[in-house]
């Protein structure tokens, strides 16, 4: 009886250890390895070079009263500024100042490179003609006149508004007129024409006194400016077309 027992777990261990030895083992499957882009190389962005910029004065010594220029130049600058009143300047060119007393002018570049500054130095002489002799307030600016640094500014049909370019120029004048505080401005104010000539006058009269109060909020003496309208009475131009009652659409400015 014991025999048969033993027999029968002989024969159950054996029977077990074959089925385990049947099963078929799980392989695992090795991934492939995964190709990683390379990382972008880093572009340096170029180094925007520093500006420059060169200031001159001539003459640099002057009597009370007089005037020199400025002269200026620049590269790799997107603005030019020159102080003690000159302001915003182009990157070059040039601009007659009148000095009360002796002034060091520095003009400032700046640009994606930097800063640069430029300084010139203008003696002035008081009393007796120690320096360089010059023109008077008056003759100099009836000069720049002449020479096209001041401008009249132009109206539309029937209008005393200034346009945007107007303005502009007014602030272009204003610089000279600001140098030679000694001269009294007349400002004339003229029209096409066309209409009566009580109504051109008015209308004068009203572009004149436009440009005159844009020159105050400026910073022109009230004091320093005049304004008288000559309506169509003094034409620039003499034609009858449309091109010229354009340029007859004026204010225009003379020196007393």
């Amino acid at each position: 009886m014991k025999r048969s027992f033993l027999g029968i777990l002989i024969v159950l261990v054996c029977s077990l250890a074959m089925i385990s030895g049947c099963k078929k083992k799980t392989q695992t499957t090795a991934r492939p390895p995964v190709d990683r882009p390379a990382p972008a190389e880093t572009v340096s962005s170029p180094t925007a070079p520093a500006p420059l910029v060169e200031l001159s004065a001539t003459p640099t010594s002057i009597r009370r009263g007089a005037s020199t220029m400025l002269k200026w130049s620049s590269t790799d600058a997107d603005s030019i500024v020159i102080d003690s009143g000159v302001g915003n300047v182009s990157p070059e060119g040039s601009v007659s100042v009148s000095p009360l007393e002796s002034t060091t002018y520095t003009a400032t570049a700046s640009g994606a490179g930097g800063e640069a500054k430029a300084s010139a130095r203008i003696t002035v002489v008081r009393g007796e003609d120690r320096g360089e002799i010059s023109q008077t307030d008056v003759q100099a600016l009836r000069q720049a006149i002449t020479d096209g640094n001041v401008n009249p500014v132009f109206f539309g049909y029937d209008s005393a508004e200034l346009s945007a370019e107007a303005r502009q120029i007014l602030e272009e004048n204003s610089r000279w007129f600001r140098q030679y505080q000694g001269a009294t401005i007349v400002v004339e104010g003229h029209c096409d024409e066309r209409g009566s000539e009580e109504y051109n006058l008015a209308l004068g009269d009203r572009r004149a006194q436009a440009a005159s109060n844009y020159l105050i909020q400026l910073g022109i003496g009230s004091d320093r400016l005049e304004s008288i309208s000559y309506g169509e009475e003094q034409p620039f131009d003499p034609g009858h077309t449309e091109a010229a009652w354009t340029r007859n659409r004026r204010a225009q400015f003379v020196v007393e």
